[in-house]
């Protein structure tokens, strides 16, 4: 085995955490996959995992190499894309990662298109509600929402969603319906404690008026603090895509409208270095054209 796919292997092994789980992704045998990962430590003069009965996981010269590797592969990928020209039919692999509910609604269905039409394409899907590190963790593109901090990506805008207010109406029936932010001082109040989540909730058009909660209930799910709402329990603030079907079928109302926040982008975030490369302009494209 060359060490390019040796690399390839290697990193089956790390991003699944075990010898067995990569053999199966790549269809190659348990054997095959542990002589390739033996090859790379050997030359190398290091142990790139650590290995016990239950768990297998880099080592900290493993988590460096990875990282080379993933850079090493991605320009080999980019540079036969150069070849090729950027109208070149996207395939191999492409990862991608997003937000849990948004990626499950929006981003599937697009990489579902987008593999129907470009078969020779491969795609690995991972659904977060965390920001991701993209190039240590392996990721070509990244479906982000809000305002980003890293420059020295590039990010292209697809769309927009808002923060917004909801209760069930036999809440509001029981309790009343806040008219101001003010209101909601004396409301039972659901927390979701996400990326970038505050109890310092912000409204109006410019965002300035800023009302502190005190949840009564907290989670980490932004499914479960919606499930709870629609159930009655108290008021609780989500991204308008999050709730858009619960307020059509009329198990939540949108509170506050005219005092909602500014609209937060939905972006396709990839590295610069990656421009140009096919298979991510496919799925910006896509992603673009879903959005129009």
């Amino acid at each position: 085995m060359d060490q390019i796919q040796a690399m390839r292997v290697f990193l089956a092994v790390a991003d699944r955490s075990g010898f067995a789980e990569a053999a199966r992704a790549l269809r190659l045998s348990p054997a095959a996959v542990t002589r390739a990962v033996a090859g790379l430590e050997a030359e190398l003069g290091l142990a790139l995992f650590s290995r016990t009965t239950r768990s297998v996981r880099l080592t900290e010269g493993g988590a460096i190499y990875a990282d080379r590797c993933r850079r090493i592969l991605s320009e080999i990928e980019d540079a036969a894309g150069a070849v090729r020209g950027e109208d070149a039919t996207p395939r191999g692999r492409l990862s991608v990662t997003a937000p849990v509910l948004f990626g499950r609604l929006h981003v599937l269905p697009a990489i579902e298109r987008l593999m129907a039409a470009h078969p020779a394409l491969s795609v690995r899907l991972a659904l977060l509600d965390r920001v991701t590190h993209m190039v240590e963790e392996g990721f070509d593109v990244a479906v982000r929402i809000g305002a980003l901090a890293d420059s020295a990506l590039i990010a292209v805008p697809v769309t927009k969603v808002r923060r917004v207010l909801v209760a069930a109406p036999a809440y509001l029936d029981e309790v009343g319906t806040p008219r101001t932010p003010a209101d909601l001082k004396r409301h039972r109040i659901i927390g979701f404690e996400g990326v970038g989540s505050t109890n310092d909730w912000r409204f109006g058009p410019d965002g300035r008026q800023t009302v502190t909660v005190s949840p009564g209930l907290s989670v980490n799910s932004a499914d479960a603090a919606i499930a709870s709402a629609e159930r009655g329990h108290g008021l609780t603030r989500a991204l308008s895509y999050q709730v858009e079907d619960a307020v059509a079928a009329g198990r939540l109302t949108r509170l506050l409208t005219e005092l909602e926040p500014p609209p937060l982008p939905v972006s396709v975030v990839y590295q610069a270095a990656r421009r140009g490369n096919p298979n991510i302009a496919a799925l910006v494209a896509e992603m673009r054209e879903a959005f129009r």
